[in-house]
Parts: structure tokens; sequence; C-alpha cells
């Protein structure tokens, strides 16, 4: 289960809606299936976030519309770096461009998805566990269907 966690300036709610369908859809491309991608922003406050002691609304080209975006990815420690590089590059394509960004930080949490939790009616069940029962259930809808 791949989680973003985008911490940026204030975006409007159509904006971040068309970012987390962006990456949805790159993940689904990749395997991943869409119900399983969580897309969570955080508005960052002026003055809050640092780098090389400069707050990085301080930047030149702040001021001009470009934006600062911090991202963490937590995914599976299967994938591989293939998979980590495309996934950074669609992340600086959906956030915007480099040129008009003034900083974009990407890290990459490997995360067992043994270690996942999700919780609904059903109470608490483990992702991995979760995953086993989605492919057993579409396998047996193939050999319905055959």
């Amino acid at each position: 289960m791949p989680s973003i966690q985008i911490s940026t300036v204030p975006l409007k709610t159509a904006r971040r809606r068309a970012i987390a369908i962006q990456l949805t859809r790159w993940l689904s491309a990749h395997g991943v299936p869409p119900a399983h991608v969580i897309v969570q922003f955080t508005e960052i406050a002026p003055g809050t976030v640092f780098s090389g002691g400069l707050p990085l609304d301080a930047l030149p080209g702040w001021r001009d519309g470009r934006c600062h975006a911090v991202v963490t990815c937590s995914i599976d420690p299967g994938r591989d770096q293939e998979f980590r590089t495309g996934l950074a590059a669609e992340l600086a394509r959906v956030l915007g461009p480099a040129q008009e960004s003034v900083f974009l930080y990407i890290e990459f949490r490997l995360t067992p998805p043994g270690q996942v939790y999700l919780a609904g009616s059903s109470g608490p069940r483990r992702a991995d566990e979760l995953a086993i029962t989605i492919s057993q259930e579409r396998r047996q809808c193939q050999q319905r269907q055959t």
C-alpha cells in the first residue's frame, strides 16, 4: 500500500485531487491497485521549513508563485530502484517542473506490508493479509470467467 505524504504550500482542492488522481494512475500502471494508494496533503505555513538555515519561502522565486514541497513515500521494500526513480520523476512532474519549483524533497521509506494496518468495519487487518485476500478473490473471479 503506497502512502504518499505531500507537505506543500496551500493548494486548491481541485489541484490536490488532480495530483492524487495522476499519482494513482501512475501507480496503477505499475501494478498497484488504485484502492491501495493513499495520498495525504499537509499545508506548510510560511517560515516552517528550512534548508541550509534559510526558510524555503525566502528562496528567490517563491513569491513569483513557485512552490516548494517535501514528500515522503512509504512503499514496499520489494519495489526496485527503477520504480522509485520513476515515482520520483512522476512526483516532480505532477507537482510542477523543477524549473517552476523552488525546492522539492522526496524521501522513500521502505515499509513492509506486514507493518501496515487498515481498519474498517471488520476491524484492523494487516496490508499483507488484505493483499492475499484480494489476490485470492481475483483468482476465483478469473476462474469463474473461464
